[in-house]
């Protein structure tokens, strides 16, 4: 039996050993980091389960499954993971009713650009109208009078702006306090449905007292038990990486956020 949802991968990286499959497992976090053997993961799709195992690959986010008729697929980790929660089919259900659609826009997942406002006003500004050369003359005499000569003229050079300090990112999980700033979901190329994402702003590195400003994490199954709204001010402990939102100017990705408290 061949599946119809299959993303065959044109080439990818296979596993040498367990050793090493495992060890990948515990990167994308499908295992923990006490693990030693690996265990069975299910792909859902349509009330579904189809056991499957991870033998490789493409990328670092992009992992290679195989079904027991052979045939392989690429996945997101993250999105494999969010599969093997017994509920699964029922937060696929909850966030079609809850979710605004998002077009599909395969450029975008790649760059993000804005038009510049400037350009726009500048379009309104009508072309002068050449005038003879002699009205010309005539007039640039007239408004140069009284007025210094341009070497008299005191020269001014604009202030350097100060680069901020790069933000140097722990290695390991810290503390945080933040605002809830956004619920939305970006797209998924190897998903039936688009991710689930928090936007946070006014992010804080507690301990270091150091200003983050915007991030972002997944909304998964463990922050939805605590029924976070926009306006919460909550404190957690999770790594923090450099990683962009797609669609969003957000560099920073808080992975695994946990012992959340509201403030």
């Amino acid at each position: 039996m061949a599946y119809e949802f299959i993303i065959e991968p044109p080439t990818y990286n296979a596993f040498e050993d367990e050793a090493a499959q495992i060890g990948k497992c515990k990167e994308w976090n499908l295992l923990s980091e006490k693990a030693s053997k690996t265990k069975a993961f299910y792909y859902k799709s349509n009330g579904q389960n189809f056991p499957c195992s991870i033998v490789g690959y493409v990328d670092q986010l992009t992992a290679v499954i195989e079904f027991d008729n052979k045939q392989r697929h690429c996945i997101h980790p993250s999105y494999l993971k969010e599969m093997q929660a017994s509920n699964y089919g029922q937060k696929l259900a909850a966030a079609a009713d809850d979710s605004p659609a998002e077009p599909d826009d395969t450029a975008a997942l790649e760059a993000q650009s804005g038009g510049s406002a400037s350009s726009a006003e500048e379009a309104k500004v009508p072309e002068k109208k050449a005038e003879e050369p002699a009205v010309d003359k005539l007039k640039a005499e007239e408004s140069k009078e009284g007025e210094p000569k341009a070497e008299e003229q005191p020269k001014t050079k604009p202030a350097k702006k100060e680069k901020a300090p790069k933000l140097q990112l722990p290695e390991e999980k810290v503390k945080f306090t933040a605002t809830v700033k956004e619920f939305t979901t970006v797209p998924n190329h190897f998903a039936d449905q688009d991710d689930e994402v928090v936007i946070y702003e006014t992010v804080a590195l507690v301990d270091q007292e150091a200003e983050v400003g915007t991030a972002w994490s997944s909304h998964s199954a463990t922050l939805k038990k605590f029924e976070l709204e926009v306006g919460d001010v909550i404190s957690f402990e999770g790594k923090i990486v450099a990683k962009k939102l797609t669609k969003h100017p957000i560099p920073y990705k808080i992975n695994n956020p946990g012992k959340l408290q509201k403030l």
